[in-house]
């Protein structure tokens, strides 16, 4: 199968349309062709900086401006984020992502004290990621120099969608940051969360927009809402799990040699329905018993898993070392 950047609205459709037992198998044996099927990418997701943000993001607890009883903790000390890292890659996690609710990066001593947290989880030999909000091309830059080696930057849901869910910055505002990071020589990590009252179509929209960048994402999380108390989308019912699983087989045919996460929605989910998710194409996880302030499976849970179905971690940079040998 060959790698594509100008899938059509019609030709996605007609995917995500498919049986879903066919859309399955279909979605398998691309996995199969692009991918060692027994890896998955372990990652650790840490908060480093919780709560407070300005945004109106209608989904998130640590928009300032809904009642959800997140405690704001300022930004956290080097020494300790390290020692959260170090206990992550301790427990098998390969890739390290730290997460600050903010609405932007600023040219700041804040900024400079992620740099150094980027540093000393790179010298750790782990793969590094950030989520801070927007950036230049510039601030990108200084991220890739200190060891940056994935930038997260989600659209979320479709163009067409989107205004309903967030009002305080643009669909085009994150495709500029998507752009900045490629820019800098990082690796974009962007995906999308469904349940947020959007429709099939919505759906298809996101994929078809990920799937025609200039570059596949390197990582494509996809997301089930998680429906947290005091934001104004905690009525909505709860994410079928067939959805996850169609929208994880599509992304798998669409983006190929992406790294398709099973991210937020994991903690509903019983060991059988992960299980075909990882047959639909999932091949990365976030593990740990939080996503920056949602519950997450155990590490224990985790290991069990990965032990009934014969799963291992992926090493860390294996991109980089396959193109060095």
């Amino acid at each position: 199968m060959q790698i594509r950047h100008d899938w059509t609205i019609e030709e996605i459709h007609d995917i995500y349309n498919t049986p879903l037992l066919e859309l399955v198998y279909r979605a398998a044996s691309v996995h199969r062709e692009y991918q060692d099927t027994a890896e998955v990418q372990v990652c650790t997701l840490l908060s480093i900086k919780t709560g407070g943000c300005p945004e109106d993001c209608a989904y998130c607890p640590q928009a300032a401006r809904y009642n959800t009883d997140i405690n704001v903790h300022a930004l956290m000390q080097k020494d300790e984020v390290l020692k959260y890292a170090q206990k992550a890659k301790e427990a098998g996690s390969t890739r390290f992502c730290m997460g600050a609710a903010w609405r932007e990066v600023r040219d700041n001593r804040d900024f400079d004290r992620v740099l150094d947290m980027v540093k000393g989880v790179n010298e750790l030999g782990m793969e590094v990621c950030c989520t801070l909000g927007m950036l230049t091309e510039e601030q990108a830059k200084k991220l890739a120099d200190a060891g940056l080696y994935s930038y997260n930057h989600n659209l979320d849901t479709s163009r067409e969608h989107y205004s309903e869910i967030i009002s305080t910055r643009t669909y085009d505002d994150r495709l500029q940051t998507l752009d900045n990071v490629r820019k800098a020589g990082v690796s974009v990590c962007c995906g999308g969360i469904i349940g947020l009252g959007e429709s099939h179509e919505d759906r298809i929209g996101m994929l078809h927009t990920l799937s025609n960048l200039p570059e596949h994402p390197d990582s494509v999380p996809i997301n089930a809402l998680t429906r947290v108390k005091g934001t104004p989308l905690e009525h909505l019912p709860k994410v079928e799990f067939w959805d996850m699983v169609r929208m994880i087989a599509t992304a798998r045919i669409l983006m190929p040699k992406s790294m398709v996460r099973l991210s937020a929605g994991r903690a509903e989910m019983s060991m059988a329905d992960q299980t075909l998710c990882f047959m639909a194409g999932a091949n990365s996880i976030f593990t740990g018993d939080k996503l920056l302030t949602t519950d997450n499976p155990s590490l224990e849970h985790d290991r069990m898993m990965f032990e009934l179905l014969g799963l291992k971690p992926r090493e860390a940079f294996k991109e980089e070392k396959a193109a060095c040998c």
